[in-house]
């Protein structure tokens, strides 16, 4: 099972819950019965810009950035944007419960080895995530 370690810089209301119930929703899913670690960052745009450019040479804030890990027992890191989780829900109309329980999904995907660089692997992707979104009652409007 996938256990979840969240650090909220960003002073919004505790995920913890929930993203507990999405990460072991994910752990069956995907069949990840080996315990394994998962960081979670909540922090702000100007952060989550500093490290797409120091990791991916990009200089503008994003929503989530993954990094899996090689060690023992870990599974990887994610970073979420809250400002930008916010300003997403609001564009695409749902929950923020709704956009942070997305962007958690797609970075634990990424960590597992998903990608959506082509329509297949999207497809897969994207499918995993409504899937286990659906599961923990965080629908799309």
């Amino acid at each position: 099972m996938i256990k979840v370690n969240i650090i909220n810089e960003y002073n919004s209301e505790d995920y913890k819950k929930i993203f507990k119930k999405i990460v072991f929703r994910a752990s069956i899913e995907l069949k990840v019965f080996k315990r394994r670690i998962l960081n979670v960052l909540i922090t702000d745009n100007d952060t989550i810009k500093s490290y797409n450019l120091k990791f991916r040479n990009v200089d503008k804030e994003t929503d989530v950035l993954s990094f899996p890990s090689d060690e023992k027992g870990e599974l990887g890191d994610i970073i979420i944007s809250f400002p930008k989780a916010l300003e997403q829900a609001h564009d695409y109309g749902h929950s923020l419960d709704r956009e942070l329980g997305f962007l958690l999904v797609h970075g634990t995907l990424h960590c597992l080895g998903y990608d959506h660089m082509n329509k297949d692997e999207e497809e897969i992707m994207f499918s995993i995530q409504e899937k286990i979104l659906n599961k923990v009652n965080l629908r799309r409007v």
